[in-house]
């Protein structure tokens, strides 16, 4: 087992190492954020379940104290991560909702669009007609 500055070593490298990435997903694209958010949760699945195991190992030496702790950890965990999860589905409803108003936005646009285009061309047809009729009228 790695001595206790070691491990608190290795916390700091970690923190320092998820401060970067915080730092960097701002100019990061949607997928390349999606993607490291998923291998986040991967990451920390994988560290909660060493964290279980290596605490199974101890759990006969380990005080209830500590096994309360990991406990409440978890749930808190659970709990954060449910947050997460109704959060993004509240920014995808979000989104989408957005995404369907500027649709409508452009529909309503192009309908503009083609109620002009219309008067236009019955002004064209009309024009066209005056235009035959004197056509007409100076011929005979």
């Amino acid at each position: 087992m790695a001595r206790l500055s070691e491990q608190l070593a290795y916390l700091a490298k970690r923190a320092r190492a998820a401060e970067g990435a915080a730092d960097a997903a701002e100019a990061e694209t949607r997928e390349e954020l999606a993607a490291k958010v998923e291998q986040a949760r991967a990451n920390a699945e994988q560290h909660a379940g060493e964290l279980r195991e290596k605490a199974t190992d101890v759990t006969q030496e380990a005080s209830s104290r500590w096994s309360e702790i990991q406990d409440r950890w978890r749930d808190h965990v659970s709990k954060v991560r449910a947050e997460v999860d109704q959060k993004q589905t509240e920014r995808d409803a979000q989104r989408a909702e957005r995404r369907a108003e500027y649709a409508e936005d452009d529909a309503v646009c192009a309908i503009s669009f083609a109620i002009a285009a219309v008067e236009e061309a019955e002004y064209a047809v009309l024009d066209a007609t005056l235009a035959r009729a004197d056509a007409a009228a100076v011929s005979t």
